[in-house]
């Protein structure tokens, strides 16, 4: 027992000891985010409208560098400038961020019979009225927000194919790399979405839920709280075959509280969370498949537990 306890002290040192600060920055997220024009025309969205990139992810989550990396994919969100949700019910923003553009069309988050899972009804138009942000809304006919993604896409310099949930994933073709970067990096995960600056309804309770160990403390909270949420283009698992569901399903997405609460941990749990994820990989864990062929574990489960 204490030869045990020893050898779990050196260990723990030792991953105290290697793992580094990450720098934030590396030239993967550069070269992805430099070519978001790409993604514009190949998800679908017109030359005009500009799309706003979120890195996401482990690249987003981890701020150590242990000795065997704990990065996997490139995930990036994107969002049109042209689009925005709002919690139904909510009245539309009288003023946005610079990254919009000065036709903004508005969608209400509507409830699905699944929690987390919802319905894009349009319901505004938003025109800037001056220079300073600030728009006029007009009603809109209602109807319901088609996902782009059961479409399916291809572009002449790339390929994406479509992963079981929201993201499309490239595969360089054989001719040309279009990011810029050199073969054998990171492969790429792209999520198109739709923004929300407000908290959804959905998760109200979220906030004032009691907390046995005061994490998050209330400036994270806040933080959280005020960067809203995404909406992204995903049926629930139930609804894939249902003809009208795998196209105007949508479900919420909460990559960007993840990213906050993440980086708010302590530099153990981190290296506590990489090697639970480490060990799900190796061990192959995140390869069991039910008679579905639906994964049935994955590093999302690790992170919920954890959080």
């Amino acid at each position: 027992m204490a030869d045990d306890r020893v050898v779990g002290e050196i260990v723990s040192e030792l991953f105290l000891n290697t793992c580094q600060q990450r720098r934030r920055l590396n030239t993967d997220d550069v070269a992805y985010m430099k070519n978001s024009s790409f993604m514009a025309t190949a998800i679908g969205w017109s030359d005009d409208i500009d799309i706003i990139p979120l890195s996401t992810g482990s690249v987003a989550e981890f701020y150590i560098e242990p000795m065997l990396s704990c990065i996997g994919d490139v995930d990036i969100m994107y969002h049109p400038s042209a689009q925005l949700a709002i919690p139904q019910g909510h009245p539309p923003p009288i003023q946005l961020p610079d990254e919009f553009r000065c036709l903004v069309h508005v969608f209400e988050i509507v409830d699905s019979e699944f929690p987390g899972y919802v319905h894009l009804v349009s319901s505004y138009l938003l025109t800037e009225i001056t220079d300073d942000g600030k728009y006029n809304a007009v009603r809109w006919p209602h109807y319901y927000k088609v996902s782009l993604l059961g479409h399916g896409f291809t572009r002449k310099l790339f390929e994406f194919t479509k992963n079981q949930g929201p993201a499309f994933s490239r595969k360089e073709s054989d001719k040309e790399t279009p990011f810029f970067v050199s073969r054998g990096l990171l492969s790429m995960d792209a999520v198109p979405c739709v923004r929300c600056l407000s908290w959804p309804l959905q998760a109200a309770d979220w906030p004032t839920q009691h907390r046995n160990y005061g994490w998050p403390d209330s400036a994270t909270l806040d933080h959280v709280v005020s960067n809203g949420c995404d909406v992204v283009e995903v049926a629930h698992r139930l609804c894939r075959q249902d003809e009208w569901m795998s196209k105007y399903q949508h479900r919420l997405s909460f990559s960007r509280a993840e990213i906050t609460l993440l980086n708010s941990w302590m530099k153990v749990q981190q290296i506590v969370y990489h090697m639970l994820r480490s060990f799900m990989k190796n061990e192959g864990l995140t390869d069991i498949t039910d008679n579905t062929g639906s994964k049935i574990l994955s590093n999302y489960n690790i992170k919920t537990l954890m959080l």
